[in-house]
């Protein structure tokens, strides 16, 4: 059930301010007339279509279709009484939340037809009285037509972001569920053979020793380089397990901002020159929060992103031209900014905050430089 906020239309050419106007407007309507009987029918029929117009958003199925069908019949009667078109606008928001396709479309040609009719009706009978609100009510109907597809394709476009949310989300278990059983299979290609000749030449060594001590001694030395080789391939196994680099980051959050119509703009160089992975999956990861936070929090309309590799730092900047948090704002400690300073404790990073024309967030970790050992591992 939706809330009594929600029943008006969000992101619209109509601000919450106009609809409040639309809500008052109809009691100058109805107090013009100067029998009391019309004015007591008048207010009846208002508060009618408000409790129908409110019943229609908690109502499923069929009593939809019911509520419209009464608010509509008010709508054509405040039309013929008072000269009153703009009950009009709020029917017409209603049925762009109606999901069914024939329903909305049958409802929709309904409402325009009936909504047109009435006002030429209503020019015919009382001319004066709907020449003076002429560009008024052509507003209204351009609203009756306009209005329903307006949020009828705003809640299709919900509905399909809604669904690629959750088919990213499964994109990204399935990776990571593919990521881990490559991990096994890379171990018990790598260790299972050499583990399972380890053991059996321990056992063969273990019988030998006392029989054929040279044999034994030569036995263990396969064991030992047997070891070492095993020991060298998991060491290049770990350094080439994949992480999360900057490049292939920068790439979704550019996803997410144009999902969120935020413009993007980016600056300096994601591909760091001899940094860890370990190292740059943190940055990854910290940049990913801070950019879901400028989505969820600042209200931007353009986020702008640095990185930056100096002989002392790396730095990785995130600024946005949003509304910023005031200061001790609970914000400034929340959940996304305590688990970047915890990643970044990890590797001797920190995080800062500055806030001015927008927020930005300062990451920078040491730029420890990966080198090349004798026996050319990496270290």
């Amino acid at each position: 059930m939706q809330n009594w906020y929600q029943i008006f239309p969000r992101n619209t050419w109509l601000s919450i301010y106009a609809w409040t106007i639309f809500c008052i407007l109809p009691f100058f309507f109805i107090f013009r007339s100067s029998s009391s009987p019309e004015i007591a029918a008048g207010i009846i029929l208002l508060v009618a279509f408000f409790i129908a117009y409110r019943l229609s958003f908690s109502s499923h199925s069929f009593l939809v279709y019911l509520w419209v069908s009464v608010e509509m019949i008010i709508n054509i009667a405040m039309i013929f009484l008072f000269g009153y078109v703009y009950l009009a606008i709020f029917l017409a928001f209603f049925i762009g939340n109606i999901r069914s396709k024939v329903g909305f479309f049958i409802i929709y040609g309904l409402h325009i037809g009936t909504t047109i009719a009435a006002i030429i009706y209503g020019l015919l009978v009382d001319f004066n009285l709907y020449i003076t609100q002429l560009p008024f009510i052509i507003l209204s109907v351009l609203g009756v037509i306009l209005l329903p597809f307006n949020t009828y394709n705003r809640h299709k476009r919900e509905k399909l972001e809604g669904a690629l949310e959750d088919a990213n989300k499964r994109i990204s278990q399935l990776v990571l569920i593919e990521e881990r059983e490559r991990i096994a299979r890379d171990l018990h290609d790598t260790l299972g053979q050499k583990l399972s000749l380890i053991g059996l030449k321990s056992d063969l060594a273990g019988k030998l020793l006392n029989k054929d001590p040279e044999r034994a001694a030569a036995e263990i030395q396969d064991v030992r380089q047997t070891a070492r080789t095993a020991l060298k391939e998991v060491r290049e196994l770990v350094t080439d397990m994949r992480g999360m680099k900057l490049e292939d980051e920068l790439l979704r959050i550019q996803q997410i901002l144009r999902a969120a119509d935020i413009d993007f703009v980016f600056y300096g160089n994601a591909k760091l020159n001899n940094t860890p992975l370990l190292m740059e999956h943190v940055l990854s990861m910290c940049l990913k929060e801070a950019v879901t936070n400028v989505v969820k929090h600042s209200e931007a309309s353009r986020c702008t992103v640095l990185i930056k590799q100096t002989p002392n730092e790396i730095l990785v900047q995130v600024q946005d031209d949003g509304v910023g948090f005031p200061e001790g704002n609970p914000m400034l400690q929340g959940n996304g900014l305590a688990g970047m300073r915890e990643r970044l404790e990890f590797v001797n990073g920190q995080v800062d905050v500055e806030v001015m024309d927008g927020t930005t967030l300062n990451i920078r970790v040491p730029n420890v430089i990966l080198y090349q050992d004798v026996e050319g591992r990496n270290s």
